[in-house]
């Protein structure tokens, strides 16, 4: 029998975004680019900041659901850098949805968000990140997204 599955909090990210950037309605949803301004990495033993690059591609489909797409970097204290490419899902009552696209702040126990982070670095002390699985946990806020980071075991 296999081993039960856990996890384990790692850290938290505090992404800063912009204005949505709206591509248009594509057919089957409304694609948009939200860009990454900056923000902050925390967790036990870990503190970094997020470099203002990269974006978040989304695709909002008539329903109201929304399929994510970010990538991005963020370097650490100790100067490792890392390069993070997160494909989730964010989904719930069409009220609560609607106020998020208009920049309103909405509970976030009443949004499904979740995703799956990947990383990649060439720092030694990280390299652990590329070896396991992650589960991020999010919140849309109207300036920021907020994702808690959970590894898999």
């Amino acid at each position: 029998m296999p081993p039960s599955l856990q996890t384990r909090y790692v850290f938290s990210l505090a992404i800063k975004v912009g204005t949505p950037i709206v591509v248009g309605d594509l057919g089957y949803g409304t694609r948009r680019v939200i860009p990454i301004l900056g923000g902050e990495v925390r967790g036990p033993g870990m503190h970094g900041m997020i470099f203002p690059c990269g974006a978040d591609f989304q695709v909002i489909r008539p329903s109201g659901f929304t399929e994510l797409e970010a990538k991005y970097a963020f370097e650490l204290d100790d100067g490792a850098v890392v390069y993070i490419e997160n494909i989730g899902v964010r989904f719930g009552p069409k009220e609560a949805l609607d106020r998020i696209a208009r920049g309103e702040t909405v509970d976030p126990g009443q949004i499904y968000f979740r995703s799956v982070p990947r990383f990649e670095t060439g720092s030694e002390n990280y390299r652990w990140l590329m070896e396991h699985l992650f589960i991020g946990v999010g919140a849309r806020h109207p300036d920021r997204v907020e994702l808690e980071v959970h590894q898999v075991l």
